[in-house]
């Protein structure tokens, strides 16, 4: 994202997925303006796995950006693509095993714009029931700093760490988006990660957008086209920093795309479930001042601004 990446560097041509990102921590503000249907839109409902049949529940897995166009450049010079790559093979293994038999790892080869335009279109036509794109994230420019590695010119943040993922109002089933969005991200919580607060401050300007999910850390992002053209729940999942020097070291390795990659089945199972028994579904926490300071005083000192 941002610096290097495919957001960034082909904003100028068409902007990562979309456009621009974020929130504020003044998203309560944002919020405030954000439909009733969001602010207020719920969870999926507690459901025993079994009513889920897994073996006819399809779920699509897109790694983000292609070999053409990589993304972002890591802390290290490493393309984000590269990643992308990596834990989206992790996270369909994972399902697979899991008993998701029919879940697709798409990589395209298009070139943006309309590259994005096509995977939510081979999505549609596959009629799955989940589309879930894979990336890792970046800065804006203006918060890059310049380091060697390995005798070379790398750029790097280490001010922000930790995962994001963003819905868009405009998706087909913008409720489903944001209830497994939220279960998502009590997944990545549960075995010991933390989403970035950045999106919620003043520094990102224009990459600001709302909070929907103070719990689950999930935001708001209609422009982005893969999921405001996917016909089906579409979320976008940013796994974590390349730019953040040690979190990028944690994200090359098996054990943290197993992790991620489990953290994403337990999501799908339950989501999968509650399709499957249909309920009134309980509210998601909605957020506000008090939640949004308390989320970035618990992060690491770096993280509070």
């Amino acid at each position: 994202m941002f610096r290097l990446s495919y957001l960034v560097r082909q904003e100028r041509a068409a902007d990562k997925y979309g456009l621009a990102r974020a929130a504020g921590a003044a998203a309560i503000v944002f919020c405030a303006a954000c439909p009733a249907a969001w602010s207020e839109e719920a969870a999926t409902p507690a459901a025993s796995a079994d009513a889920c049949v897994r073996s006819a529940f399809h779920v699509i897995v897109d790694v983000g950006h292609t070999a053409g166009v990589p993304g972002a450049d890591s802390a290290r010079g490493a393309p984000e693509y590269g990643f992308n790559l990596q834990l989206g093979d992790a996270i369909k293994q994972a399902l697979v095993e899991a008993g998701f038999d029919k879940t697709v790892r798409m990589i395209t080869t298009t070139a943006p714009f309309h590259g994005l335009f096509e995977r939510a279109a081979r999505a549609n036509g596959a009629h799955a029931d989940l589309f879930i794109s894979i990336h890792h994230d970046s800065v804006p420019d203006h918060l890059i700093e310049t380091w060697q590695f390995d005798g070379k010119d790398n750029h790097f943040s280490d001010r922000f760490s930790g995962y994001a993922l963003f819905v868009s109002n405009d998706n087909g089933d913008r409720r489903g988006s944001l209830a497994f969005g939220h279960l998502l991200g009590q997944e990545l919580q549960k075995r010991g990660l933390h989403y970035t607060p950045h999106y919620t401050l003043p520094l990102m300007g224009r990459y600001r957008h709302a909070l929907l999910d103070a719990e689950g850390g999930v935001y708001r992002y209609d422009q982005l086209v893969v999921l405001r053209n996917a016909q089906m729940p579409a979320v976008l999942l940013e796994a974590g920093s390349i730019v953040n020097r040690q979190e990028e070291l944690e994200l090359a390795t098996p054990e943290r795309r197993l992790l991620v990659a489990k953290a994403v089945t337990a999501a799908v199972e339950e989501f999968c479930a509650s399709r499957a028994q249909p309920s009134a579904p309980p509210q998601v926490k909605r957020p506000n001042a008090a939640n949004t300071a308390a989320s970035v005083r618990s992060k690491p000192p770096s993280l509070a601004h």
